[in-house]
């Protein structure tokens, strides 16, 4: 059988799209993620692929913390940008909430994660943590947007890091298959399937993605949350959908 990996765009709130996708792997595709080698993400992707590579048993947790920590940036009054407010400081406590003990351990050298360097502006992909700690950071450098989550980068390992999703949002292996999932419509093996200008095609950070009105209202989503649960919810859903129907078809 040929080498399997699983990569997760970078894609902010609309991680929760992800988890859908992750729901119904777990449900209806565990045959192919036994035959999946490697796992990859960057941003919202990264955390995603974490939770499925370490707590899978936590897809649900997970769930809960986006529904919280999107209703908390919705609550204030400029977004994620309010003075005052510190969106990774928010993050990382989520971070800590669902991550076992040993997740550093289980991920090594499965899970690859996306981060730029924030002088070189090169891109990075880090497949080894020292500790939960290291983990940890690399995650928190990986969502970290400039300017919309804070001032200072990440600082990982004696150096200052930001978003693995704007230098590449969706990693591919160089051995194998990859399998993408996206919440963006565009080529990917997993994503919404809408009408739109299929001849123009944006490219942004190695991932193609459709131009059309509902990817622009997804990428404003992925900033500025759902007002309400409810539409979280159905995000999640939509995920779900399409990820069912993979699943089944290649298991």
């Amino acid at each position: 059988m040929a080498v399997l990996n699983l990569s997760f765009s970078a894609c902010g709130f609309m991680g929760i799209y992800q988890l859908g996708v992750l729901r119904a792997f777990l449900k209806h595709g565990k045959p192919m993620l036994r035959a999946v080698k490697g796992y990859a993400g960057a941003s919202a992707g990264a955390l995603v692929a974490t939770v499925l590579v370490t707590a899978p048993d936590r897809v649900e947790h997970c769930k809960e913390f986006t529904y919280r920590f999107a209703s908390e940036v919705r609550r204030q009054r400029l977004g994620a940008v309010t003075p005052g407010y510190d969106f990774m400081h928010a993050l990382r406590e989520g971070i800590e909430e669902i991550l076992p003990l040993d997740a550093h351990e289980i991920a090594g050298d499965r899970l690859h994660i996306s981060i730029t360097h924030s002088r070189t502006r090169r891109n990075h992909l880090v497949s080894h943590f020292a500790s939960r700690e290291d983990l940890i950071k690399v995650l928190l450098a990986s969502s970290f947007v400039p300017l919309y989550a804070g001032i200072k980068a990440v600082e990982y390992q004696g150096q200052t890091w930001m978003d693995g999703g704007l230098t590449d949002s969706l990693p591919i292996f160089p051995v194998g298959r990859t399998i993408t999932v996206s919440p963006f419509s565009g080529p990917q093996d997993v994503c919404p399937r809408q009408a739109g200008l299929v001849n123009v095609r944006l490219k942004v950070a190695n991932m193609n993605m459709m131009f059309s009105t509902e990817n622009i209202i997804r990428l404003r989503r992925a900033l500025f949350p759902a007002t309400v649960k409810m539409r979280v919810a159905v995000s999640c859903q939509c995920g779900q959908n399409p990820g069912c129907r993979f699943s089944r078809k290649n298991t």
